[in-house]
């Protein structure tokens, strides 16, 4: 077995989850003790998630390992 010494967490996303009500899975989440991470800039809402101009929603969480992991809500066309 080899073990890794430097580990170092990528700085973006790296593993992602589309779900279909991304409020109600971040409710979850949290319930479950999971913090989402709110970083300055991108305009999140305060539940952490961030809307891209095409309705698309987005928020992050990180693993115990401290990987970036995200939820992304895509906007349903009409």
């Amino acid at each position: 077995m080899r073990v890794v010494r430097d580990f170092k967490a990528a700085p973006y996303a790296v593993l992602s989850w589309v779900v279909a009500d991304i409020h109600k899975v971040i409710t979850e989440l949290k319930d479950k003790g999971v913090i989402i991470e709110h970083y300055q800039g991108p305009g999140q809402d305060e539940m952490g998630v961030w809307a891209a101009p095409d309705g698309t929603k987005v928020a992050w969480f990180k693993d115990p390992d401290q990987n970036i992991l995200s939820l992304t809500q895509f906007k349903v066309l009409d």
